[in-house]
């Protein structure tokens, strides 16, 4: 059964995130079939534009915890929204955690509904958002990464927009998108991919020299002993022991 929903209409393909069982989580299988539409939709002259979606109350809730995909697997996901040539707009309508903020980041355009909710939850599990900084600290403001980064906070749409995360949130978010997706629709295909090589440059540049160190940080902190205990703790729905 395929995780990723598919659908067209007048040139914009939608790719849905589609296992709300576990919240959209990012499986080793999740991570390469949107690896494998995302490619899909690259080299298909008829898509103008691709919107990222989910089905569920849930964009995604980061990482599957019972089937992670390789941090090498997730980089690669995050650089080809990033540099396939067609724009990639999200469309969110619930809540984001930990790595879907990644997903958002690596998108050119955000939108969300104003009941979304946001939160970089690893450091709570004994982990760091490393992986995902590769298309979030080029994008977003670094005085609110500080503070949501370390604290895992919860955040709402207005201020997700606020930091740069979002590009914009409405109560319905799919009134926000007609009039971004009427553009994308009227601009010129050459033209549109190479405005998005304009965009992208410096996200990139981020990508090549800093994917090495973050995925082997990744790696090194999925397999300590406070990941494993924060992870255990999640599972068993209790605080890990380091909470005072």
């Amino acid at each position: 059964m395929t995780s990723i929903g598919r659908a067209r209409a007048r040139g914009v393909e939608t790719l849905s995130l589609d296992s709300p069982a576990t919240r959209n989580a990012l499986s080793a299988s999740l991570v390469a079939e949107l690896a494998h539409a995302l490619t899909e939709c690259g080299k298909d002259t008829d898509v103008r534009a691709i919107v990222l979606t989910h089905t569920g109350n849930t964009f995604c809730a980061g990482a599957d915890l019972r089937d992670p995909p390789p941090p090498e697997a997730l980089v690669a996901l995050l650089r080809l929204i990033v540099d396939v040539p067609k724009p990639v707009v999200a469309r969110v309508t619930g809540h984001v955690r930990a790595g879907g903020l990644g997903l958002l980041a690596a998108c050119d355009i955000a939108a969300a509904s104003l009941e979304s909710t946001f939160a970089f939850t690893e450091v709570r599990i004994g982990v760091a958002p490393a992986v995902i900084s590769l298309p979030l600290l080029p994008r977003t403001d670094p005085r609110a990464l500080a503070r949501y980064y370390l604290t895992g906070e919860r955040f709402d749409a207005a201020e997700a927009t606020r930091t740069g995360l979002l590009t914009t949130a409405g109560g319905d978010v799919d009134d926000v998108l007609e009039p971004i997706l009427d553009g994308l629709r009227r601009s010129a295909p050459e033209a549109l991919a190479e405005t998005k090589r304009l965009l992208t440059a410096r996200v990139l540049e981020t990508f090549d020299r800093d994917a090495a160190d973050l995925t082997a940080l990744s790696a090194r902190l999925f397999a300590s002993a406070q990941a494993r205990e924060g992870m255990t703790a999640f599972l068993e729905r209790r605080d890990p022991a380091w909470v005072v």
